[in-house]
């Protein structure tokens, strides 16, 4: 269709997914699951919310490159409605607003559909071309996202691990922060790190390559994207996941306490029930397998905690020399990463490798 100057151009997108609206709805309302949900999600802060509006700081992984921006988005849970309109969008795009709409199928569930509204630059024709593709392609992988997950039904919580492992430090929180965010360093401040591949083009947005040892020599290797808020926190997706996996989020929270700081791993995942057999046997239930996974985890993020604690303290820490040996029978769930072929979730459906620049 050809439109005339400053007119924005309209996309539709539309799926049908096997569950109730509602239920649908607050999958995308609830921005907080998203990084976990949602494969180009990295990390969402809520700079405000109100009862039915509220502003948004997102970060997502597109070709390549981690992407940040910010949308205003209003909720109306009554009409089944989501409105978002990004802030200054980045060139190509001049802008960009949207909306969700969930409309109730009698006997079958939802059909969800998604507008997008945008401006290119100038409104050049290449640009046009560029943005309406590159919308074309998250619109088709965010709905089959949202499917897939929706449909999960109540199984979708039962799949979902959340833990969180702290430590005290005494100190301020510059030396710990600063000991989480100079990964280049792990390799020699971290007795289970032996290599680090560190990716800083834009400050405070990271893509770590990282070699771990495990306790009986095996090699692991990890896929990490990061956004670092200085001295308060630092927020981070796997991108490689071992197979049982279909995400791995954390944050390592650093906060004043009265004996120094507190510094906490938040970490949550997401597993793959398809695999759940596969990787640790035929007899293996899901509760034993959310214990596994929580077990390498959080074993690695004290062996960092408290390798920390001991550095900056300046004492050996008696608690380290009690983990180190842990966790040897959830050896299988870090050995191999996910490949292409590998079911996730009951679907092949992946994110594209490209991602519109700063998309809703």
């Amino acid at each position: 269709m050809t439109r005339s100057a400053n007119q924005p151009q309209v996309t539709t997108h539309t799926t049908f997914v096997a569950a109730p609206p509602p239920a649908v709805y607050d999958l995308i309302a609830d921005v907080d699951r998203w990084p976990y949900l949602f494969e180009p999600t990295v990390h969402v802060e809520r700079l405000y919310r109100g009862s039915t509006d509220e502003r948004l700081q997102l970060w997502a992984v597109g070709n390549g490159a981690i992407r940040n921006w910010i949308s205003r988005r209003t909720l109306d849970r009554t009409e089944l409605r989501i409105r978002f309109e990004q802030e200054m969008p980045a060139p190509p795009l001049a802008s960009m607003a949207g909306e969700w709409v969930f409309i109730p199928i009698p006997d079958y569930g939802t059909s969800v559909v998604l507008l997008h509204e945008f401006r290119a630059v100038d409104d050049d024709p290449d640009n046009v071309a560029l943005v309406t593709q590159a919308v074309d392609r998250t619109s088709t992988a965010e709905l089959a996202a949202l499917r897939r997950v929706a449909e999960l039904g109540d199984r979708r919580s039962a799949l979902v691990h959340s833990f969180a492992d702290s430590v005290t430090i005494d100190c301020d929180a510059g030396p710990v922060y600063d000991f989480l965010y100079r990964v280049q360093d792990w390799p020699t401040r971290l007795s289970h790190v032996t290599r680090v591949v560190l990716d800083e083009a834009v400050p405070n947005l990271q893509t770590v390559e990282m070699d771990t040892e495990t306790a009986d020599g095996r090699t692991h290797r990890t896929h990490l994207v990061r956004v670092c808020s200085p001295y308060e926190s630092i927020a981070y997706k796997q991108t490689l996941l071992p197979e049982i996996l279909g995400a791995h989020v954390g944050r390592w929270r650093v906060y004043p306490v009265a004996a120094g700081v507190r510094v906490t791993s938040h970490q949550t995942v997401l597993i793959n029930p398809q695999m759940v057999c596969q990787a640790l046997g035929p007899e293996t239930s899901l509760q034993r397998a959310k214990e596994l996974v929580r077990q390498v985890l959080s074993r690695n993020s004290m062996i960092t905690l408290l390798q920390a604690k001991q550095a900056i303290e300046g004492r050996p820490v008696d608690d380290l020399y009690g983990i180190t040996g842990t966790a040897q029978d959830a050896l299988p769930l870090i050995a191999a990463p996910r490949t292409p072929d590998s079911p996730w979730l009951g679907s092949v459906d992946r994110v594209p490798t490209e991602a519109p620049p700063r998309l809703p």
